[in-house]
């Protein structure tokens, strides 16, 4: 094989790789982040993984593995026996629009699950609720997921 046989395979190769790579959405992006393991497995119990997959778009306030280790065992396991509570507590991490950290304006903003989340803007530093946001901006074709240290909990209805 001489040299140019060998390129033209390696880019056709490498271009038919290309072409396979789609971007990831949102519950892949989530689901690729191994900071992110406990958040992947509740929103599969939940049956949200196809929701956070269609079209979007969606804003993920996404609580990292430690922010659920600090949520008492009790809650813990009144959202792993009870899908409906579970559904809530996730899509109250949900905003059903794209908002990267730049765009965040101090006030409330609607949740998928309908309460209100409030939002806060100090120099480069974002929180929601109470959280702040660890890791801002890891972009998904359908939206964007912004790692926060704590779970939030939805005000009871």
């Amino acid at each position: 094989m001489n040299r140019r046989s060998w390129l033209l395979g390696l880019l056709a190769v490498s271009l038919a790789g290309c072409a396979s790579m789609q971007p990831k959405n949102v519950a892949d992006v989530i689901a690729a982040d191994p900071d992110l393991s406990t958040l992947t497995k509740l929103i599969n119990d939940a049956g949200l993984a196809q929701t956070l997959s269609g079209a979007g778009p969606f804003t993920v306030f996404a609580p990292n593995n430690a922010a659920f280790k600090a949520v008492p065992a009790k809650t813990m396991g009144e959202l792993a026996s009870n899908k409906e509570l579970l559904t809530q507590v996730l899509t109250y991490h949900v905003v059903p629009a794209k908002a990267m950290a730049v765009d965040v304006k101090q006030g409330n903003v609607k949740s998928v699950n309908g309460a209100n989340l409030g939002l806060a803007k100090a120099g480069n530093y974002v929180t929601v609720e109470n959280a702040i946001v660890t890791r801002p901006d890891l972009t998904a074709s359908n939206g964007v997921v912004h790692v926060v240290d704590s779970v939030l909990l939805p005000p009871k209805r």
